[in-house]
């Protein structure tokens, strides 16, 4: 949608801006890392969006959703964190990236955590490499509605909401019919706008998680919403 806009005070948008540029002078040019998530050991090139502080909040929604008879389809996988707390119980999960570190990252940390016979990562935008429906989709979309300088701040800058967007007006063509939609966000970006594209899409939303902190003096709220269609 290029002719998105805000809706929310001039004040706030400057907030965000400025945690935007702080997040990636932090995250441009940070080394290779070893983090434990969740009970995952995963290795973090420079160039792949690492897990945050509040990932646990979708990451302990996707343990307990994922059911053994599920397909699941991670989109955005980075790391591979996700769709590897999934192939812990599923047999048939994939994970889709458009940064080929990412999807070579999430490939190394299947084989790292003894998981690779369950997963598939593919290189692509949104829903272009994939085929077939799954009964489980989970995404945790940029936050932040600002242009992308670089394929790594593509994890957290989606120009207009244009990859939210598309991916709420396609991902039903992707799911099974009794499907379900993992989906991470929070008032670090524009939220109401999530909730727009969620109900003008017909999808009902239930909370599964959620978490609220201090940042600079704001208080921010992060979710993980269930999405299923609407009756």
């Amino acid at each position: 949608m290029d002719n998105y806009r805000p809706h929310m005070s001039d004040e706030r948008v400057e907030l965000l801006r400025n945690w935007h540029e702080r997040a990636a002078s932090e995250l441009n040019g940070v080394p290779h890392q070893r983090v434990e998530y969740l009970g995952l050991t995963l290795d973090v090139p420079e160039g792949v969006f690492p897990p945050s502080p509040v990932s646990d909040l979708l990451g302990r929604a996707v343990l307990t959703e994922t059911r053994q008879t599920d397909r699941v389809l991670d989109m955005g996988t980075g790391s591979g964190s996700n769709a590897l707390l999934a192939a812990q119980t599923s047999t048939d999960v994939v994970g889709v990236d458009i940064n080929p570190e990412s999807v070579r990252c999430a490939s190394s940390n299947a084989a790292l955590n003894n998981l690779d016979d369950q997963t598939t990562f593919l290189e692509g935008d949104v829903f272009e490499p994939i085929s077939g429906k799954f009964d489980l989709i989970i995404f945790d979309p940029p936050f932040r509605w600002f242009k992308a300088r670089n394929i790594l701040e593509l994890a957290f800058a989606d120009e207009n909401y244009q990859t939210l967007t598309h991916f709420m007006s396609e991902v039903s063509r992707h799911l099974s019919p009794n499907g379900r939609i993992l989906l991470f966000f929070g008032t670090s970006g524009d939220l109401d706008y999530v909730h727009r594209l969620i109900d003008g899409n017909s999808f009902e939303r239930a909370t599964v998680e959620s978490r609220d902190l201090d940042k600079d003096g704001t208080s921010v709220t992060y979710v993980t919403y269930r999405l299923q269609r609407r009756a």
